[in-house]
């Protein structure tokens, strides 16, 4: 299930500007939208206050800009999330001063990635020296957590907040309009729009952006959470033909347990989920046999989602998170994602609003970067997502690989996300798992 089948590799092509710049900050901008543009309330907007707009609202804040972050929801609250942060999303918990607050809500440590595929298991350690470990936290958690950082930082937090219209002057979009619950429309304007609000982004269906690397669904999804089913410290992935699931550990002393098998079944299934999801868990008999002790304590929660690369921006506007870029949930790397993203957005805003470098051209190297860094684990996720049984020559690899705790760990990591898929499966590094197998 959660494993590579094969390495993609992508070459980056040059992002389309959406602005003709002709050697000014603003191009061909007329006079009146400059003028907008300068006026403004806020410097930026953030649509959306959850794992990618928050920590793009406070980084910016943090620099000095007057930041505006809004979002329908109120904050604690749930969503559809298997929630995992792997090491290099914690890590940038742990850079943004928000990992001791994330460890003091109780949420387990997650120290080893195990994949069984029925004759083979691989236990491996996901991170590095730097930052060992996965969590699971609760998205009551997790969200909470960094809305207050926004907040701390200096941004302007309005929750309960519905964007109804995203305000535009020519092409160049200038602000959003939107109200409270039960309150009157108010327009607000900033130099900059973003997009944190998710795959049916507002801002996304207004400013239309170019779509590329599309894939349909291929996986249908349901999770949801027992007691009294420890893991230990794990992430337990099980992979069978055309079915997989996995579980790990999360706050209050519950499990999440997540599955699936393959979208063609979702019509044929859906009537009865919840039956396929337990018979499924029976192909592993000693999991099965765990989970049937444990107690189910909330609802399933499931979903079948689009694939995808947006052009993650243009005049006046940016898109962060799952609103630019989406991929199935197999990985569990949507809040690592996000949160990589996060950083280099509001990187990339601050050196354009500074006046480092034209928007154009700061954006463009965040979407070449967000794209040469995402790229390969969405290849890789859209291809464990048909949970198709590997090849006969990567079963030899795996079965090679779990006789060297070496290549375990490699193995987890690039599953983690620390250690790229290419060169985990390049020529040199198989050899040297041959090599080393005993």
């Amino acid at each position: 299930m959660w494993l590579l089948h094969r390495c993609s590799l992508w070459r980056a092509t040059k992002p389309i500007n959406c602005w003709d710049n002709c050697g000014t900050k603003f191009g061909r901008l007329s006079f009146e939208v400059i003028k907008k543009l300068t006026d403004t309330k806020y410097d930026a907007i953030v649509i959306g206050a959850r794992c990618g707009g928050s920590p793009t609202a406070m980084l910016l804040a943090r620099k000095g800009y007057k930041v505006l972050v809004v979002d329908r929801a109120t904050f604690p609250s749930d969503t559809i999330s298997t929630h995992l942060i792997h090491p290099p999303g914690v890590l940038a918990l742990k850079n943004w001063d928000l990992l001791e607050r994330v460890t003091a809500t109780g949420c387990p440590p997650i120290d080893t990635y195990s994949f069984d595929f029925g004759p083979l298991t691989i236990s491996g350690a996901p991170g590095t020296k730097e930052c060992p470990v996965a969590y699971g936290p609760r998205r009551t958690v997790l969200d909470k957590i960094l809305v207050d950082a926004a907040a701390e930082a200096g941004a302007e937090v309005r929750e309960a907040f519905t964007v109804t219209d995203i305000l535009t002057e020519g092409d160049t979009v200038v602000g959003i309009r939107g109200h409270s619950r039960g309150g009157e429309p108010v327009d607000e304007h900033a130099r900059v729009v973003i997009g944190a609000d998710g795959r049916n982004s507002t801002l996304a269906k207004a400013v239309d952006p170019d779509e590329y690397n599309q894939k349909p669904p291929i996986l249908a999804a349901y999770y949801s959470y027992w007691s009294d089913l420890p893991v230990d410290g794990r992430f337990e992935v099980y992979s069978r033909p055309h079915r997989g699931f996995a579980a790990w550990p999360t706050n209050d002393g519950l499990t999440l347990v997540v599955g699936g098998w393959p979208y063609a079944e979702f019509e044929q299934n859906k009537s009865d989920f919840e039956g396929h999801f337990m018979k499924m868990l029976d192909l592993a008999p000693a999991f099965g046999d765990r989970i049937r002790a444990a107690k189910r304590e909330e609802r399933f929660a499931g979903a079948a989602v689009y694939n995808y690369f947006r052009k993650p921006f243009g005049p006046g506007w940016a898109l962060v998170g799952d609103a630019g870029y989406n991929k199935d949930f197999i990985t569990a790397f949507g809040i690592t994602d996000a949160f990589q993203q996060a950083d280099q957005c509001a990187k990339a805003l601050h050196e354009s609003m500074s006046g480092e470098r034209l928007f154009d051209e700061a954006m463009g190297e965040y979407q070449r970067k967000r794209d040469e860094h995402a790229m390969p684990m969405y290849e890789m996720t859209c291809d464990i997502a048909t949970l198709e049984p590997p090849p006969p020559e990567l079963q030899q690899l795996l079965g090679a690989a779990s006789r060297s705790q070496e290549a375990m760990d490699q193995f987890a990591r690039v599953n983690a996300g620390v250690m790229s898929p290419a060169e985990f499966f390049s020529e040199e590094n198989a050899s040297r798992i041959f090599a080393n197998a005993h």
